[in-house]
């Protein structure tokens, strides 16, 4: 394995350890407030490119694999950050 597909696992690896504890803390807030789901979009953009690229170029390597959790961890925020978005909603009635 080169540095450079090192490297690039240690990016996806570092980036994959935030992404539960950020799905975590959106699940137990239980508010949007704070939160920029733009932001999460760009980032789910991103990994979507990286998986892309993998596809396109062949490289199956083990930063290919890490693409998959980080991409279902951003998901699963962003449908968190519209269920919390409901819950304000609904404290704000109130």
């Amino acid at each position: 394995m080169a540095v450079a597909e090192i490297l690039e696992f240690l990016m996806i690896l570092s980036f994959g350890i935030s992404w539960p504890m950020k799905v975590v803390r959106s699940y137990r807030s239980r508010t949007a407030k704070g939160t920029s789901v733009t932001f999460t979009i760009l980032i789910a953009i991103g990994y979507v490119c990286g998986i892309a690229s993998k596809f396109m170029t062949h490289t199956f390597n083990p930063a290919f694999w890490m693409y998959w959790p980080n991409i279902i961890f951003v998901t699963t925020d962003i449908i968190l950050y519209f269920r919390n978005k409901k819950l304000d909603a609904e404290a704000d009635k109130k």
